[in-house]
């Protein structure tokens, strides 16, 4: 007859091996713990062909490292110089990264192939940054550099979505029709550098990243320097960006899809006054909007008076019909209140309304209190470039002021903080001036961002003294 197994024994060994695996963990694999986290970028160990080969050959290249990795993103990452008519076929496997050159390689040309940050170990994502293998079809490599900055000239500030391009063809159209011969990224400083250059003459813009890498639209961000470049002997390279201005167009109409029902128009013509609260700024005209668009402003109809309904001398109101606004210019005193009537039949719209009835708006001036002084100290400006301090807020110019002494003086400002930028104004009209490239060369005026910030705070004197780097 033929034994069974106990049916104790078998519940006892399943009972044991839970308890050791809740214990141990023996149901799963756990690397040891402990030890330093694991920060290197993966180490390339061999290339084939090797790493700076001259007299290249071949249209395939193997690169092993000593671990595991991951490619991103190689079509942002990865840059090949001088460019290919078609993108290299890139794919990793394991520790392996293989590369297909699709092109008939030109001769006597060195290439460099850059993986700007897609080469990362899988574990821990270390980056292998600017990683670049190089190659010679040539008997020997070209090792000549260039490097430079690109500021975008209205703000002083960095666009590092930008890139950088050669170009042998030294012709204007060249830019806007034809392949740049070499491109560089910019960091986050704005600056580039290129790598194994030849010997030669280049024309080098900056163009933003996009698929053409053409200058094919001039409302994008564009610059050019006023001569050919000759790496290495041209030192560091600045290179001032810039923008058109875009050109109106008319809008179309947008067609009725039936879906829903129009929102309701408000037909009734009402005044949109700009105030801060219910207080007028001293140092602002006393701004008033509508809510539709004005075809005519009697300016006679529209009065100023205090709150003993005495009319105000030594204002004007200045209308603009184009903007659907008008002002009231004056000089304002500290801490009155005032009350402006606007008659029914002052205002007539496009469609022919008016008022309802006659309109008040009444307002207060601020106090002497709720504003600062500003003393700023220039100690190394060039008032022969025509410097304006333009004083920033957010994205917007609060107020440029044209500089004619190192010191520049302001008894009442607006409290707030504010970015400081200077101006080199070449025509003296107050304002920047974009740049041209097609036909007529002609560089934007520059503005250069201090670094330094203004905190004016409200019935305080607010004293600074600034030095410009690189002035």
């Amino acid at each position: 007859m033929k034994k069974l197994f106990p049916a104790y024994l078998f519940l006892f060994i399943i009972l044991g091996c839970m308890a050791l695996a809740a214990n141990t963990g023996c149901a799963n694999i756990i690397p040891p713990g402990g030890g330093p986290k694991d920060t290197l970028p993966p180490i390339l160990l061999s290339a084939f062909p090797k790493d700076s080969t001259t007299n290249f050959t071949s249209n395939k290249i193997t690169l092993n490292y000593d671990e595991f990795i991951d490619l991103q993103n190689t079509f942002e990452n990865v840059l090949v110089s001088p460019l290919l008519q078609n993108v290299p076929t890139i794919n990793n496997n394991f520790r392996t990264i293989n590369i297909k050159i699709k092109d008939t390689l030109e001769p006597n040309t060195t290439y460099a192939i850059n993986f700007g940050n897609a080469i990362r170990d899988i574990n821990e994502g270390n980056i292998l940054k600017d990683f670049t293998y190089v190659f010679s079809t040539g008997n020997r490599l070209d090792t000549n550099t260039l490097s430079g900055k690109v500021v975008m000239a209205e703000t002083g500030k960095t666009d590092s979505t930008l890139i950088v391009v050669l170009h042998r063809n030294a012709m204007d159209s060249a830019v806007a029709k034809e392949r740049p011969r070499y491109m560089a990224r910019l960091d986050g400083e704005g600056k580039f550098r290129f790598n194994y250059l030849p010997a030669g003459k280049f024309a080098i813009y900056a163009i933003p990243n996009d698929y053409s890498k053409h200058y094919d639209d001039t409302t994008k961000p564009f610059a050019f320097a006023d001569s050919l470049v000759s790496p290495p002997n041209n030192g560091f390279v600045n290179l001032y960006a810039y923008t058109l201005p875009k050109r109106d167009t008319v809008a179309k109409p947008t067609p009725n899809d039936g879906g829903g029902k129009k929102p309701k128009e408000d037909k009734k013509l009402q005044l949109q006054p700009v105030l801060q609260g219910a207080f007028q700024d001293l140092l602002t005209k006393l701004e008033i909007g509508f809510n539709k668009r004005i075809k005519t402003i009697d300016t006679s109809k529209i009065v100023l008076k205090d709150t003993n309904n005495n009319k105000i001398s030594g204002y004007e109101i200045i209308a603009d019909t184009a903007a659907n606004l008008f002002f009231v210019k004056m000089n304002w005193p500290p801490a009155k209140a005032y009350k402006l009537i606007v008659d029914s039949t002052a205002i007539v719209d496009s469609s022919g309304n008016r008022l309802n009835r006659n309109d008040t708006i009444v307002f207060l001036t601020k106090k002497l209190e709720d504003y600062g002084s500003i003393k700023l100290r220039f100690l190394n400006i060039d008032l022969t470039k025509n410097p304006v301090l333009q004083l920033v807020q957010g994205d917007k110019i609060a107020e440029s002021i044209v500089l004619t002494e190192k010191d520049w003086y302001r008894k009442l400002f607006n409290p707030g903080d504010y970015d400081l930028r200077i101006l080199y104004d070449k025509n003296k009209n107050g304002i920047w001036d974009s740049g041209h490239f097609f036909g007529i060369h002609r560089q934007p005026e520059i503005v250069i961002t201090l670094d330094t910030k203004l905190s004016v705070r409200a019935n305080w004197d607010n004293e600074k003294e600034i030095t410009l780097m690189g002035n």
